[in-house]
């Protein structure tokens, strides 16, 4: 039985846990991960699900992602799932958390690693991972559009591509001066 924390809207732990596969109530947030690997070539590292996992099943998905369980923190999931999913073990500084999305009872939070990671090195989750490969970004947005990959915004995939280059989200420094008074 696996349970998870219960969040209300700003994130705050409500002090409940809710086992998997029991709807949550309207206000009732749970925490899940995913995580991006990009190679130094720019590619990210994508996976397809088992085809008898439950939840887009048989389909492409980003590198990494799962659900938070009860007394894990974002960046302990992120840790874990990596490791049970790709057979990684990454430092806690690694993983830079990029984006949090919050929706449909859902805090979903997307991470960036950059990291080579051989595919031949890999030790993949035979219950949740079928295979793994490296695409680039076209690539993936066709994926979306033939049906093949989960349907994420377009936009979400070409934000995360550019952000695992960039440190932010601006396009240069501020060399503005305070006007005199």
């Amino acid at each position: 039985m696996e349970l998870w924390d219960v969040y209300n809207k700003n994130r705050e732990k409500t002090g409940l846990t809710k086992e998997r596969g029991v709807p949550r109530e309207k206000g009732e947030y749970r925490l899940v991960v995913h995580i991006c690997v990009f190679g130094a070539d720019g590619r990210m590292l994508i996976q397809r699900r088992q085809p008898f996992k439950s939840g887009w099943s048989g389909m492409w998905d980003l590198s990494v992602g799962g659900s938070s369980v009860a007394g894990e923190d974002s960046i302990q999931t992120a840790l874990r799932e990596v490791r049970e999913e790709l057979g990684v073990t990454l430092e806690e500084a690694e993983p830079r958390r990029v984006l949090t999305v919050q929706t449909e009872g859902i805090f979903d939070d997307y991470y960036i690693v950059n990291k080579d990671a051989p595919l031949s090195g890999l030790a993949l989750q035979q219950s949740e991972v079928a295979e793994v490969r490296w695409a680039d970004g076209g690539t993936i947005k066709e994926m979306i559009r033939q049906g093949s990959f989960i349907p994420y915004h377009e936009a979400l995939i070409d934000l995360l591509f550019y952000m695992s280059g960039h440190d932010g989200t601006r396009t240069r420094a501020d060399d503005t001066k305070p006007e005199a008074g």
